[in-house]
Order: C-alpha cells, then sequence, then structure tokens
C-alpha cells in the first residue's frame, strides 16, 4: 500500500465501522474516568430555597436605617420559625433558608450590636447576598450530558442531584502484543542482543488513562504461526488489538501477513509521519486492530493520536484533544521535511513552546519531561523564534 498523509489516516480510524460499546449501570462512586452513556437529570432544585450567601441578618432592605430586633438565630439545616417584618431581623448562617418577608442578607461585619440588644447597619449593601431557588439548576434539568468523560466534578454534580447510578458505556477491551524474539519481560535482566519489552507496559498504561481496559496477550516471538494463533485469540477475545512492533520491513517482520491471514482487512500500512511511518490499521469483523512501531515513541504518539481517539468514539465520548497556541520559545530546524514531524516540547512559564532534547523514536525519556507535542507540516523545514505554533497535550 502507498504511504497516505496523517491526516487521510485519522480520517480512515475515525470514520470506520467499528464496534460500539454497550451500557452497563454503575454506581456513581465508581464511575470517574468512565464515559456517560445517559444524561444526568436533577431530581431538585438547586438551591432547594432561598439561602444566605454570608453569615448575617435576613432583613427587609426598606429597614435598613434603622434599629433591628433580632428574632431568631437560624444555622444551617434549620428551618426559620418566624417570618420578617417591619423593625425585626434574623440571624441568618451561611447555607441557611432566608426567612420569608426578608429581602437581602447583611454581613455581620457591616453591622453594630446595641446596648438594647437590637442591631444596626453600618455598611453599604452592594447585592442581596441571597442565592435563589432554582437559579443553579432547575428539577427536570441535564446537568451533565450523555458522551461526557466522568471526572472529579461530575461526580459531586451526581451526588447532589441523587443519581447515584449512572448509566456508563462499558469499557472496550484492549489486547496488547509485543512481537519481537529480541523481547523480554521487564523483570528480565537482558541477554546479549536483547531488549526489554517496555512497550506493553505503557501501552497498558495509556489503555487505563484512555478508560479502556486492557488485556496483556504476551510477547510473540519471530514465527509467524507463533504470531497467528496469539493474534487469532486476541481477536476473538477483544474489541481492539493492538501489534507492537513487527510492521517494517524486515525479513521477519511479518505482522501485516498474519493479520491478513486472520481475516483482518488492511486498511493503511504506511502514514507520512515521523516517528510512526509503518503503522497500520485494519478491521476484523470482532475487532478493529492496529499495527504499531515497535520503537517505544513512536508507539506513544500513534496510540495518542490514532488508537485512543478511536476508543473514545467507541464508547460514544465527546472528546476532542486540548490544542493550543503558542509562539516559540526558540528557532528550530529539522533535517529531512518529508514527512509530518511529532516534536515533544515544554511549555515555558513565559508561554513560549521549547523543544526538548530528542534523539528519535527509541527516545522514550525525553517525554518524562513533557507532556506536548508541535507537528510540523511536510515540506516545512524552520519554524522560527517567536512564530505561532498548534501545541497539543499528549
Amino acid at each position: 500500500m502507498d504511504m497516505i498523509p496523517f491526516s487521510q489516516a485519522v480520517d480512515i480510524v475515525m470514520e470506520s465501522n467499528i464496534i460500539m460499546m454497550e451500557s452497563e449501570r454503575i454506581s456513581f462512586a465508581d464511575s470517574l474516568n468512565r464515559v456517560l452513556a445517559g444524561d444526568v437529570i436533577s431530581d431538585m432544585d438547586m438551591p432547594p430555597f432561598d439561602k444566605s450567601s454570608v453569615d448575617g441578618f435576613a432583613c427587609r432592605n426598606e429597614d435598613l436605617g434603622d434599629e433591628l430586633e433580632v428574632l431568631e438565630t437560624v444555622p444551617a439545616g434549620a428551618w426559620p420559625s418566624k417570618n420578617i417584618t417591619k423593625g425585626y431581623c434574623s440571624r441568618v448562617m451561611t447555607g441557611a433558608p432566608v426567612p420569608v418577608g426578608a429581602d437581602c442578607m447583611i454581613m455581620v461585619e457591616d453591622t453594630e450590636n446595641l446596648p438594647s440588644g437590637r442591631i444596626r447597619f453600618t455598611g453599604t449593601l452592594k447585592k442581596d447576598n441571597i442565592a435563589l431557588k432554582g437559579e443553579d439548576i432547575r428539577k427536570g434539568d441535564i446537568v451533565i450530558w450523555a458522551g461526557t468523560l466522568l471526572r472529579p466534578q461530575h461526580i459531586a454534580t451526581m451526588a447532589a442531584v441523587g443519581h447515584v447510578s449512572p448509566l456508563v458505556s462499558l469499557k472496550p477491551a484492549v489486547a496488547v502484543i509485543s512481537s519481537g524474539s529480541e523481547l523480554v519481560e521487564p523483570g528480565i535482566v537482558p541477554g546479549l542482543s536483547q531488549i526489554r519489552n517496555s512497550n506493553s507496559s505503557q501501552l497498558l498504561a495509556q489503555i487505563e488513562r484512555a478508560g479502556a481496559k486492557g488485556n496483556y496477550h504476551g510477547i510473540a516471538g519471530d514465527d509467524e504461526d507463533m504470531t497467528y494463533r496469539i493474534v487469532n485469540q486476541a481477536i476473538a477475545e477483544n474489541d481492539l488489538v493492538i501489534i507492537t512492533g513487527g510492521v517494517s520491513m524486515g525479513d521477519f517482520d511479518f505482522v501485516p501477513s498474519v493479520l491478513e491471514k486472520a481475516g483482518v482487512r488492511i486498511l493503511f500500512s504506511s502514514v507520512a509521519v515521523q516517528p510512526g511511518k509503518p503503522t497500520t490499521f485494519g478491521l476484523h469483523p470482532e475487532a478493529a486492530v492496529f499495527g504499531l512501531p515497535g520503537n517505544p515513541v513512536s508507539s506513544f504518539l500513534q496510540f495518542e493520536l490514532l488508537v485512543k481517539p478511536l476508543l473514545y468514539r467507541m464508547m460514544n465520548c465527546n472528546w476532542k484533544p486540548l490544542t493550543l497556541k503558542l509562539p516559540m520559545a526558540v528557532r528550530y530546524v529539522r533535517r529531512s521535511t518529508d514527512r509530518m514531524a511529532l516534536i515533544p516540547v515544554i511549555l515555558t512559564a513565559e508561554g513560549t513552546v521549547l523543544p526538548v532534547e530528542y534523539h528519535g523514536s527509541a527516545h522514550i525519556t525525553a517525554y518524562n519531561e513533557t507532556d506536548s507535542i508541535i507537528a510540523i507540516p511536510a515540506g516545512v523545514k524552520t519554524f522560527e523564534k517567536g512564530e505561532i505554533v498548534n501545541v497539543r497535550q499528549v
């Protein structure tokens, strides 16, 4: 297959006919990082009554020039027993209901206690300090829309409106397979010509952060039959399969042929992006399949830019990556311009973009210092100091 532009690869992935996840009800306390599959609707007005937003006295505005007699103290959690009429007020704590008849709350620090036991207003009333019933939310309002990736503030909202069993999308099951006889697991000291398998651990962490469920299927050595068996099992047991390594042009890079043998329809196998050129994507009736390059930076970035958006789509998530427009801190020049380049950068305290020291697609520790990248389009060699660039967090 011909090498395609990265933008075309994104379109192919996001427009593909994939398996969409069903839904389940879970406890709202366990719903962090899940995707909401049904709207959350408030079962009450919020605030549920006119409440005081300060510690102070509930009064009538027209009485503020007079000495006022205090009727009662209303703490939070109690209900006023007396209405406010001419010449009277009640002490009301923050969050407590405002008594009937009052149209303003004056703060304690703006009052004077008189020998008679009455109070006098000594300040200037700039606002009424009353949160009106239903001014935040009305009963029946949608407070969180389906498709939302649930964060801590959404948990608080569900608690506030009594939505304790939200409907959420099931987590996609994602298989991770590493290809290559040179690989050993992280707990093993590598022998001559061996390296530790860091890609699988990285991808499993990325899968978890994306709200999916990772399933590790091990290392497939440079054996076509073994690789075929592992891939077949992974497709049967998962919604999406990721194979890292074995997708280039070497004698032992036979992952694309294994995928075709397993019934995967390959949609692309070469992308005009650096790093990540041999990224492969295909569809099986039971699962979507990605073949990612073996270099850790390549697999990390292609997961973030291609796999993660597809996972969110499978969960019907209204997710969009955060992109900022910021100036370059320095002049940046690259050697080759035939492909789009992805460069790790730091966002400085001055609000500029500073490329980090980066030695290529095997230099995963370059990403320890940053969570952002810039893309340099094909054909562009230089970004000048001060030039505005698009920064994407990954």
